[in-house]
């Protein structure tokens, strides 16, 4: 694994700022997307290029969904042949957990990634500042 410092996240003036889901993505994803697309579009950090970890993101946490889903009917331990195993969906569960904090990371979408300096003064821009008596 590479260690090191992350570069920072710089305001594009043609990010994408407003985009729907893909139509064959499924309902869990969508609604992920649904979710951090108005964070993204207030950031103006996405660009055509990130569209992909976008939509990897937006699947994998999809995925997590589903699999909880599946979890919490079946459980965590399945009888296969008269012993007891671990369900398959915890592995795919977690390997999509994996992924989507990877991706989330990379798409500012995490506590620490959100402590980036250009990420900060982008959302601080908002208001006049509270302090300044000038």
């Amino acid at each position: 694994m590479m260690r090191g410092i992350k570069p920072e996240m710089r305001i594009d003036p043609e990010a994408i700022t407003d985009l729907r889901s893909p139509d064959w993505m499924a309902p869990d994803a969508a609604a992920e997307w649904g979710r951090v697309m108005p964070i993204l579009a207030k950031r103006r950090i996405l660009s055509v290029a990130d569209l992909g970890s976008l939509e990897n993101y937006c699947l994998a946490i999809g995925t997590v969904r589903e699999m909880d889903r599946h979890l919490q009917l079946h459980g965590h331990i399945v009888n296969y042949d008269g012993a007891l195993k671990r369900n398959p969906a915890v592995g795919i569960q977690s390997d999509a957990m994996t992924r989507a904090r990877l991706l989330a990371a990379e798409l500012g979408l995490t506590p620490v990634s959100r402590s980036r300096p250009a990420i900060r003064e982008d959302e601080d821009d908002d208001d006049e500042n509270p302090l300044d008596i000038s």
